[in-house]
């Protein structure tokens, strides 16, 4: 029988994160109006030594009311709001390009990781983006990259999808709004278009 050939660890890393699906997210649109929308994102995290979860801000938006918890516990996180020259010493983990095109970074900090344990999080944000996310005329028009290989949009109360640049699985959830299931197999950012309508009599 042939042995398997292990990666090598760079390698090892981009599989793992991936084939895991250790990250997700979904965005409850509010009223186009306000340019705002509502989130959570799951995330797990099993390296040893991990304490760190850093969320990058777009160039662009806002945040407000961050919050999170342990889920395994329900423990509360303590997190703080970094800006400017602040985020290159914090070690966030994330690609220095991505480092480099950010002002902005809400990080999370829970209990560093022992060998053999694991951490399930979940994160509330509420972000304001004035150009990704608007009311054109009597359209809704979500503009926005996803860059992990689940997301989701709901609608806002009243709303319906009338067009998606990008295959999507919808459904209705129990309270009347549509849910927008994206899948993005690659490992790069997939650009999602999203337009909609409010619901007529």
């Amino acid at each position: 029988m042939p042995t398997a050939v292990k990666p090598a660890p760079a390698l090892a890393d981009r599989l793992d994160e991936r084939a895991h699906q250790n990250r997700k997210i979904v965005h409850f649109l509010r009223a186009p109006e306000t340019h705002a929308f509502d989130l959570y994102h799951d995330y797990a995290e099993w390296k040893p030594g991990e304490s760190t979860y850093g969320n990058m801000v777009r160039p662009g938006s806002t945040v407000a009311d961050p919050s999170a918890r342990d889920l395994d516990t329900g423990a509360s996180l303590t997190f703080e709001v970094l800006t400017g020259a602040a985020l290159w010493p914090a070690k966030l983990g994330v690609p220095a390009e991505e480092l480099a095109g950010a002002a902005e970074a809400v990080v999370f900090r829970y209990r560093a990781l022992k060998a053999g344990e694991s951490i399930r999080l979940r994160m509330f944000e509420t972000y304001t983006d004035s150009v990704g996310y608007a009311l054109q005329g009597e359209e809704l028009i979500w503009n926005r990259s996803f860059g992990r290989a689940a997301d989701a949009v709901v609608l806002p109360a009243g709303w319906l999808l009338t067009n998606s640049s990008i295959p999507v699985t919808a459904s209705q959830m129990t309270d009347g709004r549509i849910r927008l299931d994206f899948i993005n197999p690659r490992n790069n950012q997939i650009d999602v278009l999203i337009t909609g309508h409010r619901r007529r009599p």
